[in-house]
């Protein structure tokens, strides 16, 4: 940064101290006017074999598939009856479906098919299943939860979407509540005075609320975004706030003017400041190339959010510095914790052993990260809430249920009376609701009233329900929808559209897998860009990357080891956000290396840079560590808990490679960095 640019800014410090927290009061009003989608359906692509399912359903039919259900004890059949009556007559209840759908109950219940009785009525105890209006979910389940009393349960993917908006804002308040406190402590750990860390606060904390303020253009953005955006920009970005004011402070006993003193600071920390937000921003960016959209609306947020960080701290940051200056030279005090001197050369003895250790583990944690056993929905409720204790409960009278609706060519009954046929004998397929065996093959359609075809035929198809013995999803279940898939389109090609909570998990699990490659790749390379133009080198990058990216697949090797299933939004975000967030650590020690490099030889200068700079890579990595871990201590959602686990022992791991591992590859390819990097100008003993 120019010194030209700096005196301008820090001239008019007082309309920009004033214009910036005028803004950021506008963006705090303005974020409660953000829509928040917890639907991840919506985020799959448009080319999605369920969305285009759902457009159909939504075109030709009224109805749509059921996402909720509940379990009344013990009950006669009437009674039943009498209940659905009542769900019915819930607004934003439709589709209520039971027993009476299935068979006709004027018959005795005891001759009927006992596998289809048993799907809606066993024991005395009733299961319905219906459809909950999206957007109101919370008004909803709280009115059917009046209905139903204590003693009953409910279940679905609409309770949990009701579960996660009740949840999302206590949980938000509740992390920040835990996190500012920690940062607080964390950065007065830090410093040398009582209310710097209120000025690295304020800077990040006004960029946050305005990155937040400013989605008001986009309309909404998802619960995923909502939870984790504004605490991984607080934590990523406060580094760059450290560097200028550390910068300023070190000005400060050189330079008598502190107007001059922030005029040199802004110059000397600009170069720090832009490589480490450049890689975040590139890093982040990555993500807006995800097809499943979750992953690409969390990626535009980070990169406003990064963008609005850095011109904060370049800009806002010194002229709200340069008004109170003042009060950071009245709370100065004595430093807490002590210099880390000769920590350095206790480093350098334990290089053989780092680099062993590393070259031993990072292969089959490579491996083991590819070989994780994944979820991609929301996952199921805490067993200590009570929509996680009602699934236990359905669940152990009724067994795992889930529901799916086939959309075939109206038209052929003989051809669609054999298809249902095909279906019911499949494996885990309980029943089937459709007009060929819920009405009759046998008579016409047209002869029949509207209101008694309309759930099964529209204009151009028809509508199969296919109840199964499932979870929501898993191999069994996703190896189920393929076999539907393939048993209707022996009979109607490519004309076959499947829907349902678990098809569209089945989908999901398809795009991202998919994103997967694209991201990583295109992380690495941006990356890799930055660090080339950075150093100006070859190697610096390779050994960068390298340190960063074992780290990495460490972190993702554990569920694996550990026998535990990983949410895979969550772990492709973290592969992502892990590499760009943490790089930023490495980057700060090879810059620091390089320039002592040119003074005294290898050994000595990795001692001196690891002395002068491990207190600086523990602050920020115990911050984005702490970050991470209180996200998931705090998250009932498993997608926000698994970002944070993540990002907690991550941000750990890469601060241990950076440490140890770091120093002892930059000692051991000295002469090759040395070769391939312009003009090094390395020290030369004589």
């Amino acid at each position: 940064m120019a010194i030209g640019i700096a005196a301008r800014i820090i001239k008019q410090k007082k309309p920009i101290v004033i214009s910036f927290l005028i803004i950021a009061v506008i963006s705090t009003i303005a974020q409660f006017f953000v829509g928040v989608n917890y639907n991840m359906v919506d985020y799959l692509p448009e080319e999605a074999q369920s969305t285009k399912a759902m457009d159909i359903m939504e075109q030709e039919f009224d109805g749509s598939v059921p996402n909720t259900r509940i379990m009344i004890h013990d009950v006669t059949v009437q009674e039943a009856l009498i209940f659905k009556d009542q769900l019915s007559s819930i607004d934003g209840v439709t589709d209520v479906t039971w027993l009476d759908d299935a068979i006709d109950i004027k018959t005795p219940i005891e001759i009927a098919d006992e596998d289809t009785v048993e799907s809606y009525y066993k024991n005395n105890n009733a299961l319905f299943t219906f459809s909950i209006r999206e957007g109101d979910e919370v008004e909803i389940t709280d009115a059917i939860y009046d209905l139903i009393g204590e003693d009953n349960a409910m279940s679905g993917e609409a309770l949990d979407t009701a579960t996660q908006q009740k949840m999302a804002f206590t949980e938000t308040m509740y992390a920040a509540a835990l996190l500012i406190p920690i940062i607080v402590i964390i950065l007065i750990l830090s410093t040398n005075s009582w209310v710097e860390p209120i000025f690295f606060l304020t800077a990040i904390g006004v960029s946050v609320l305005i990155n937040l303020g400013t989605n008001i253009f986009l309309g909404e953005i998802s619960f995923v975004t909502q939870s984790v955006a504004p605490i991984l920009q607080l934590a990523v970005s406060l580094d760059y706030a450290i560097f200028l004011l550390h910068s300023f402070s070190d000005y400060r006993k050189k330079v008598a003017d502190p107007t001059e003193a922030m005029q040199l600071a802004m110059k000397r920390s600009f170069p720090a400041i832009i490589a480490s937000a450049s890689t975040t921003f590139f890093g982040f960016t990555a993500l807006t190339f995800m097809n499943f959209e979750i992953g690409s609306d969390l990626g535009l947020n980070l990169v406003k959010g990064i963008v609005l960080s850095f011109i904060s701290v370049m800009v806002f940051l010194p002229a709200l510095t340069l008004m109170f200056y003042k009060w950071i030279d009245k709370t100065k005090h004595k430093p807490i914790i002590p210099s880390f001197k000769n920590i350095g050369s206790k480093v350098v003895k334990l290089k053989v052993p780092s680099l062993l250790l590393v070259l031993l583990l990072i292969v089959p944690a490579y491996l083991a990260q590819g070989q994780t056993t994944f979820t991609y929905g929301i996952g199921e409720q805490p067993d200590s809430t009570r929509a996680g204790s009602d699934v236990i409960k359905i669940e152990e009278e009724f067994g795992k249920s889930t529901q799916m609706v086939l959309l075939v060519p109206k038209g052929d009954i003989a051809k669609e009376e054999e298809l249902v046929q095909d279906l019911n004998n499949l494996d885990h397929v309980t029943s089937i609701l459709s007009y060929v065996n819920t009405v009759s093959a046998a008579i016409p359609p047209e002869y029949l009233e509207e209101s008694v075809t309309e759930q099964f035929y529209s204009e151009n198809y028809s509508r199969i329900i296919l109840n199964t013995s499932t979870a929501t999803e898993g191999e069994v279940v996703f190896g189920l929808i393929e076999e539907v898939q393939q048993t209707a389109e022996s009979y109607y090609g490519d004309d076959v559209y499947s829907l349902g909570e678990s098809v569209t998990l089945y989908d999901m699990k398809n795009v991202v897998q998919k994103d997967n490659t694209v991201v990583n790749l295109l992380t690495v390379i941006t990356i890799a860009i930055v660090l080339l133009i950075t150093f100006k080198s070859i190697t610096f990058p390779i050994i960068l990357l390298l340190t960063i990216q074992s780290a990495v697949w460490i972190n993702l090797s554990v569920p694996y080891f550990t026998d535990s299933s990983l949410v895979y939004v969550g772990y492709l975000i973290i592969s992502t956000v892990q590499l760009a967030a943490t790089v930023d650590y490495a980057i700060l020690l090879t810059e620091a290396y390089k320039e002592n490099r040119k003074e005294m030889p290898a050994l000595k200068a990795i001692k001196k840079t690891i002395d002068e700079k491990l207190f600086a890579i523990a602050i920020s990595a115990s911050i984005l560590s702490s970050v991470g871990f209180i996200l998931w201590i705090t998250s009932s959602n498993p997608i926000v808990g698994s970002i944070g686990l993540l990002l907690g022992r991550g941000a750990l791991l890469a601060f241990i490679m950076v440490v140890f591992f770091l120093p002892a590859m930059l000692l051991v390819f000295d002469k090759l960095i040395d070769k391939t990097t312009w003009k090094a100008n390395y020290y030369k003993e004589k």
